[in-house]
């Protein structure tokens, strides 16, 4: 347990490099890394390094500019692997289908700007 009582998250692990990942983009603040379970031919996870937002609406009320650097990220990411063309999702909360209480978005997006995303790669994100 961490000092304030609560587990770490697998994204706080990743980041202190307690669990491999696949690390895309890193900023002071902010860490991008391939899903182990990919929706979409890219899908990337972008995330503060910052454990206490839970979700998109803490981290807008608490940090906007946090807020910015990460779609920042997520803008650079997609621009360098789906030639900008993109889904950036947000999932808040378990009936939305946040599994990880870690404020995170997902970059999906296909590799060839002739391939389109299907609904079907909204689904359990």
């Amino acid at each position: 347990m961490s000092s304030s009582g609560f587990e770490p998250t697998i994204f706080s692990r990743i980041i202190a490099r307690e669990i491999p990942a696949t690390i895309v983009a890193e900023t002071e603040h902010i860490i991008a890394f391939l899903d182990i379970a990919p929706k979409a031919p890219v899908h990337v996870v972008v995330t503060t390094k910052d454990p206490q937002y839970q979700n998109v609406v803490e981290l807008a009320a608490g940090n906007p500019a946090l807020l910015a650097e990460l779609v920042a990220v997520a803008e650079r990411i997609a621009d360098e692997r789906t030639n900008g063309q993109f889904r950036l999702v947000f999932n808040t909360g378990a009936a939305a289908g946040q599994t990880v209480f870690h404020v995170h978005a997902h970059v999906l997006g296909s590799q060839e700007s002739t391939d389109s995303l299907g609904e079907d790669s909204l689904g359990a994100l």
